[in-house]
Parts: C-alpha cells; sequence; structure tokens
C-alpha cells in the first residue's frame, strides 16, 4: 500500500518519494483521508507513529488553492515546546519542497521583530508555542480570524506544561467555521473536555490504545542506591557495558539534575551534551544538532525540553530519575525504538516511591517491567571527587586524627590536640545557661516605684 491512494497531490507524492517513504503509517493511512474531506480529526496514537506528517502532507495539499493575507496566517498549528515546533518546521521544508508557501515560526528565544517581518509579509502555514503566540496577538501584530485549520498537537503535553487555559483561549479567538486537527497519545478527562469543546463531530482515529509502549523497545528496570553518587555510578556502569549502544538519552525529572548529571559525565570522559528548559534557544538547537549528527553519543536532557524529539535512532533510553507522572514515561521511551528499529530503555529504581511510581507506570502500560542485574564495577568510590561526603572531616566512623596532626598554622612544637570531650559533656556545656544578674526595676535605687502622675491626685471621699 502506498501514499497514491490517499487523494495527495502530484507535488506532494513527488516530495515524499523524494524522501524515502514509500508506505504511510497506520495513523497517516487512517487520518490524511478525513483531513481532505475537511473533517475534524481527534488522532490517538502513540509517539513516534507518525503523527506529525498525518497533518503535513494533507495541509500541503489544501494550501495549494488560496494565498495568503498580511497578518492573517492561513493556517495555526500549535505545539508544546520549541523543538518540537522546529521539527514541524522541518517537516513543511520537506514535504513542501514543490510548493511556494510562507512557513513562520513563532517560539520564544527568538527576536520579535524578525517574526514580525515574516508576519507582515503573509503567512501559509503558522507553527507556534502558546505563550509567544499570545504575545505577538496582544500586541496587536496577528489576527486569527483568517485562520481555516488549527492543528493542536501533543495536546497531553499541553496539560502537562499547564497550557489548556491558552489553548481554550486560542480556540475562542479562531474562526468558529475553522477545521481542527487534534492530537494527543494519552486521553485524560481535561483533554476529553477539550475535544469535546472545540471539536465538531470529529472522526476519531485510534491505532493504538492510550499509553501503549512500542513492541520494539526491550524495557528493564534496576535497582540501585537512593544517594545521587550511587545512582550516578550505577548509570555509568551500564552505559560502559551496554550491547550496541550507539547513542542514548538520559532523563531526568529537574533542570537542576540534568546539570549536575551532565557534568559529572563529563568529569568521567563521556561524550556528553545537556538539554533542559533554561538553555537559550540557540543553545538548545546546537545541543539537539551535535547529538543528531552523532558528533555527542549521550544526551541528558529534562522532559519540558526533550518531549516529542524526532530522532530517529536512538539505540537506548535511560530514565536517570522515574518520572513523576506515568504518561511521561510513555513519551521517554517513545525516543527509541522508532521506525521498526529495536531499542533498549532502562529505568534506574531507588527506594520505595520509585517502586510506587514504577507500579503506576506498569499498570498504565498494562505489562510488567522485569529486573536486571546492575553490571559488576567499582562502586561509589570511583566517582572521582564527589563520593559520599562524611561527618567527622572525612573520617571514617571510629576513626581518630594522626598524632602528628597540627591545626592551621601549627608551629613544629605544638603539642597534639586533646581528645574531643564526651558527647555528653559537649551537650552539658551546649545547654548551660550562664547567671545573668536579675533585671533592675525602676525602684532599685530606694525610691518609690514611677507612677503616671493622674494616679497620684488625691481623690475626695464623701463622709
Amino acid at each position: 500500500m502506498s501514499f497514491s491512494h490517499l487523494g495527495l497531490s502530484e507535488k506532494v507524492l513527488a516530495a515524499v518519494a523524494a524522501t524515502g517513504y514509500k508506505t504511510p503509517t497506520p495513523i497517516q493511512d487512517q487520518a490524511i483521508p478525513h483531513v481532505l474531506a475537511h473533517r475534524d480529526v481527534l488522532g490517538i496514537a502513540q509517539t513516534g507513529t507518525g503523527k506529525t506528517a498525518a497533518f503535513t502532507l494533507p495541509m500541503l495539499t489544501l494550501l495549494e488553492k488560496g494565498r495568503a493575507r498580511a497578518r492573517m496566517p492561513r493556517t495555526l498549528i500549535l505545539e508544546p515546546t520549541r523543538e518540537l515546533a522546529a521539527q514541524v518546521e522541518e517537516s513543511f521544508t520537506k514535504y513542501g519542497a514543490n510548493h511556494k508557501l510562507n512557513v513562520a515560526l513563532l517560539i520564544g528565544g527568538v527576536s520579535f521583530d524578525d517574526q514580525d517581518f515574516k508576519l507582515t509579509r503573509g503567512v501559509d502555514v503558522l507553527i507556534a508555542t502558546p505563550g509567544r503566540l499570545l504575545d505577538h496577538f496582544e500586541r496587536g501584530r496577528l489576527l486569527l480570524t483568517g485562520v481555516e485549520l488549527l492543528v493542536i498537537d501533543e495536546a497531553d503535553r499541553m496539560l502537562d506544561m499547564g497550557f489548556i487555559p491558552d489553548i481554550e483561549r486560542i480556540c475562542k479567538l479562531v474562526p468558529f467555521t475553522r477545521q481542527t486537527l487534534f492530537f494527543t497519545a494519552t486521553m485524560p478527562s481535561e483533554i476529553r473536555r477539550i475535544t469535546e469543546q472545540f471539536l465538531h463531530n470529529p472522526v476519531r482515529v485510534e491505532v493504538a490504545r492510550p499509553a501503549t509502549t512500542l513492541e520494539t523497545t526491550k524495557q528493564l528496570l534496576v535497582k540501585t542506591g537512593r544517594e545521587d553518587f550511587d545512582k550516578r555510578d550505577t548509570l555509568r556502569r551500564l552505559i560502559r557495558s551496554a550491547e550496541g549502544l550507539k547513542n542514548a538519552i538520559v532523563f531526568c525529572n529537574r533542570k537542576r539534575d540534568v546539570a549536575t548529571l551532565f557534568r559529572s559525565l563529563k568529569r568521567h570522559e563521556f561524550s556528553v551534551q545537556a538539554l533542559h528548559g533554561d538553555m537559550d534557544q540557540p543553545a538548545r538547537m546546537a545541543a539537539l544538532d551535535q547529538f543528531r549528527k552523532g558528533e555527542v553519543t549521550l544526551l541528558v536532557a529534562s522532559d519540558v525540553a526533550a518531549r516529542g524529539l524526532d530522532i530517529p535512532d536512538v539505540s537506548h533510553i535511560y530514565n536517570f530519575d522515574v518520572p513523576f507522572h506515568a504518561d511521561d514515561y510513555v513519551h521517554r521511551i517513545g525516543r527509541t525504538g522508532r521506525a521498526g528499529r529495536s531499542g533498549t530503555a532502562i529505568t534506574l529504581v531507588s527506594g520505595s516511591n520509585d517502586a510506587k511510581a514504577v507500579a503506576a507506570i506498569e499498570k498504565l502500560i498494562g505489562r510488567t517491567i522485569p529486573y536486571m542485574d546492575a553490571p559488576a564495577g567499582a562502586g561509589a568510590a570511583s566517582e572521582g571527587g564527589e563520593s559520599a561526603p562524611r561527618p567527622n572531616g572525612g573520617r571514617r566512623h571510629g576513626e581518630r586524627r594522626p598524632q602528628g596532626h597540627r591545626g592551621h598554622g601549627g608551629g613544629a612544637g605544638r603539642q597534639p590536640r586533646r581528645p574531643a570531650a564526651p558527647v555528653a559533656r559537649i551537650e552539658e556545656a551546649r545547654t548551660r545557661r550562664i547567671p545573668q544578674p536579675p533585671a533592675r526595676s525602676r525602684n532599685d535605687d530606694g525610691d518609690a516605684a514611677h507612677l503616671p502622675a493622674f494616679l497620684l491626685r488625691p481623690v475626695p471621699v464623701k463622709a
């Protein structure tokens, strides 16, 4: 089965053939005919199944007729992150090689003036993150009354990032008669409410049940210590012993953990780059470009920065932290095993809280994830400068300071320090109160106590 039966234009079919794709994925095969028929579409598919092309290809066909007007885009695509928006722009560049369409990208970290200049020329396809889109609208630089087709991509991620109020506002700004395409990997109750509110008699296209994982991805769990240095040591041993590791993405829950783990791996001479939401846009794009080109082997990333990254050939995924939300696990491991390739996803589990999170993940995906043994190797003491902190100034429990040790500024003839006082004596000295002289009252000098003048007036008493 080829793309030719889907109803796409000759220009689009030629561009698809030039990229080497011959067979549409299930989501593309089912969604494209309905999009071309101007129906609202609710697409539910796991990540890595070709959702982007499912709306990019029919949009190119529909946009061959008509002309863009200044500051009034014809179509609007909403993405939760800058990286996803940039990837959709790349898809339009690739598949729209035979079209003369104006595509604009409205994301943070880029000059407003450059984006405003593109809007002034007229835009056929506007790809934006919700925040930057509303910034342009509130400045009076953008009109949404000409939008014919609205695409809301990665809707469940929009929910996680708190963009649902912005999405509701944008949906009220575009024409009521628009066509709406809504794509998501999971269907929580809030997303279901949005679809019922803003989609009109949609065609539901579901190629996999919500929150399923790819069968081509091997999933494993590894028990590790609770301390960060234990987890970092386990991760290094897993990476060094991995079979067939071409490249890998390491996910952390927090941006600060991304920075810490990046420095640790860098110190141990791994080829690594970091990616998180606090980086500016040029740095984020440079890090992604290095990873795509194979210039670095490891990419340490947070969920906000890495959700939906289109890197087709990632061999391994490491969850340094078990994700807070079970849905995020599906999206993380969806970065590997794409396009029929095999992949491996390994999650580090430490403590009871992680075990509860893993149980929620297993309930969501409907399968049990087996444990594997951590590879043998040096322990946390080999951390190289970031071993576990020890009390008593770095000495082990019960270890005395050498007799010849002298404090700062000590001379050659100074005697060794006295042994530390017993704990009870230290506590007694710490809690002992120094006697204080009694507080002086106002009449300590032998005078009468001071009283207000009105109290000293004589009071007449009747006989």
